[in-house]
Formats: C-alpha cells, sequence, structure tokens
C-alpha cells in the first residue's frame, strides 16, 4: 500500500500471531477515552468521506460498531438520507446484506444490532465495502476477529473494500492465510494507505 503520510507502525507484528495482535490491539482500545473514540471515528469518517470513491458510490455496505469499533453511528444518521446503506446480517457462517433502517435493527449475533427482514440484496450489487478489521498491515491484509465472516463476504466482490481503523491498528505487515482477502485502502485518524496492485 502506498500511503498519503507517514504513520508509526508495529515493526515487530510479522514475528507476532493473529492472536497476539489482536491482544495488543485491544490493550491499546482500552486506553482510549470516549473523547479519544469520538475524535478518531470523526477524523476518519471525514476522510471517508472527501474521497471521490465514496462521493460516487450509493450503495455502501457499512458496519453497525461495536463498543470497541470506530462508531459508525454519526456516520449513518449524517449519510443515510443520501446514500443507500446496508448493513451485514449473521446467516451461519456467512453474511445477509440488508437495507439500513434504523428502526429495524435488533440485537443479533455477537450483541451487534442487525437490520431485520428478507429485502437481501446481493454483494455484487454494493459499490463499497466499508470493513471493521482488529488491525491492517501496509498491503491492505486484515486481522479480524477470527471467524470469517468478511472475508467469506468479499471474496468474489468487485466493490471497493475500504478498511477503516485507529492508527496503532495498522502493522507493517504480517502473515495472511490463503483465505483471507486484503482491502483496497485504509483509512486511519491521520493517514490513507492504498494498496498496490
Amino acid at each position: 500500500m502506498t500511503r498519503e503520510r507517514s504513520l508509526k507502525s508495529n515493526d515487530y507484528a510479522k514475528k507476532m500471531k493473529k492472536e497476539d495482535i489482536r491482544r495488543k490491539v485491544r490493550a491499546g482500545k482500552s486506553l482510549l477515552s470516549e473523547n479519544d473514540r469520538a475524535v478518531a471515528a470523526s477524523r476518519v469518517f471525514s476522510r471517508l468521506e472527501q474521497l471521490a470513491a465514496f462521493m460516487m458510490s450509493d450503495r455502501i455496505l457499512m458496519y453497525h460498531s461495536l463498543p470497541d469499533e470506530l462508531s459508525t453511528l454519526e456516520f449513518l444518521s449524517k449519510w443515510g438520507g443520501r446514500k443507500r446503506f446496508f448493513l451485514p446480517r449473521v446467516n451461519g457462517v456467512n453474511l445477509d446484506i440488508l437495507p439500513y433502517d434504523r428502526s429495524s435493527l435488533r440485537l443479533g449475533a455477537f450483541h451487534i444490532e442487525e437490520p431485520q427482514g428478507n429485502d437481501i440484496t446481493s454483494i455484487d450489487e454494493i459499490e463499497m465495502v466499508v470493513v471493521p478489521a482488529v488491525a491492517y498491515d501496509r498491503s491492505g491484509n486484515r486481522v479480524g476477529r477470527g471467524k470469517g465472516y468478511y472475508d467469506r463476504l468479499m471474496a468474489d466482490s468487485k466493490a471497493l473494500k475500504v478498511g477503516v481503523a485507529y492508527d496503532f491498528q495498522i502493522f507493517d505487515e504480517f502473515d495472511v492465510d490463503a483465505h483471507d482477502v486484503p482491502v483496497d485502502m485504509v483509512i486511519t485518524e491521520s493517514a490513507t494507505y492504498i494498496r498496490r496492485r
């Protein structure tokens, strides 16, 4: 990935196992105040909405944030009337994609608010996927929570895949598995990394 700005990196990540990376990132998140979280989310999503690709995309798969993730709530509210947002819903080992409607959300798998109903959309109809992760490397590889939901969802997707993260979630590189699907770019509060093809 090329980068617009330099970030502090976690140089020893190549030697770390995914669970060690998860532990390190959890520790970093535990040090954040509510204000730190709010400021970071504002900066990250401000950078996202300035992308030409975001402005040109209409059908965007977002995520409904967990307490330890960059909050998507204000962003969904801000753009919900101008973009067609979708959210994932766990269905066995896969994710269904449904339209975002704040009034239809219910607590689902893993205590994440998920959309209800039967209006399932194909990943082929999505133009941009905004992807959460535990960590990213500078090549766009991601460490998720270990269930592989997003890897399966994105495996055949032609949509632009955008990772969002705190600065400390960026590592130089780490080992990946054959089924891991990289993102096309990663946005943090101070940098945007673009994956070289």
